[in-house]
């Protein structure tokens, strides 16, 4: 069967990787779960995906266990119901080692969205996030593109309360979107928005962003409320639709909060 670079708005994408058949090739060994790298095959159409078996979930005290595959897929489906950033087709379904995450591999080009740099380094137009000094004690900034596709991504994390957006997280699309990836620790009641895109504090939200709030908002109280049920509790659906009001009622990029770190570490 030969390889097919299917493109991940495809709807044959989703039927891929929810019924295809799944084969392991390897690890990604830098991943703090059990991240695997497979092919899938289905009716003549060939594509790389991510599998993170439940299994492999490490436990972490603030989160559920078992419940990070199911929040990959609720970020996924409130990213598609507003049309809020890209993020992979992700599905929960069976594979070699159980129940898992599985998600399409996107492939990208080069050039980083996010980065560490001397100031005067700093790419025209890029956002600045935070002034720092390196291990020589010289200046450095972190800072990120300013592509609306970043932006999308600093406001779906906004919205399902990420609290772990990378660096790496945030890919270069070869097919020239901007992607979202890694949302395992996402959708949490309590306030923990951890990002390294806080570029746009306190600027005021887009025409076309509030037009997408408010129908990913009337998602959420009617078809978008009932996808998310197998994946949230009530309290979790109730807490997203909380967010998206108050995101609503600002009308502006927020700050950090003061109760916790804003900033993921490592940065990367």
């Amino acid at each position: 069967m030969a390889d097919y670079n299917l493109d991940p708005t495809d709807p044959a994408a989703r039927e891929l990787i929810a019924n295809g058949r799944l084969r392991v090739e390897g690890r990604l060994v830098d991943a703090s779960n059990v991240t695997l790298l497979c092919s899938v095959e289905l009716d003549g159409l060939a594509a790389k995906a991510v599998y993170k078996p439940v299994s492999g979930e490490r436990p972490l005290w603030d989160f559920p266990d078992g419940t990070l595959a199911g929040r990959e897929v609720a970020t996924y489906l409130v990213a598609e119901a507003a049309e809020l950033g890209h993020v992979p087709p992700t599905v929960l379904r069976d594979g070699p080692f159980g129940e898992g995450m599985v998600q399409l591999w996107v492939d990208t080009d080069d050039g980083d969205l996010v980065d560490v740099c001397a100031p005067e380094d700093a790419p025209a137009g890029w956002r600045v996030v935070l002034h720092a000094h390196d291990r020589f004690g010289e200046p450095a900034v972190l800072v990120h593109s300013a592509r609306d596709g970043v932006r999308d991504l600093a406001v779906l994390d906004v919205v399902v309360n990420n609290t772990d957006r990378k660096g790496g997280h945030v890919l270069n699309g070869a097919d020239g979107r901007v992607y979202g990836v890694d949302h395992g620790v996402c959708l949490h009641t309590d306030p923990k928005l951890r990002t390294v895109l806080w570029g746009w504090i306190g600027e005021r939200l887009p025409g076309e962003t509030v037009d997408k709030l408010r129908k990913l908002r009337w998602s959420v109280d009617h078809d978008l409320g009932e996808a998310l049920a197998p994946h949230l509790t009530r309290a979790e659906v109730a807490a997203l639709a909380g967010r998206i009001d108050h995101l609503l009622a600002e009308g502006e990029f927020p700050a950090p909060g003061e109760q916790w770190r804003a900033i993921p570490w490592p940065l990367f």
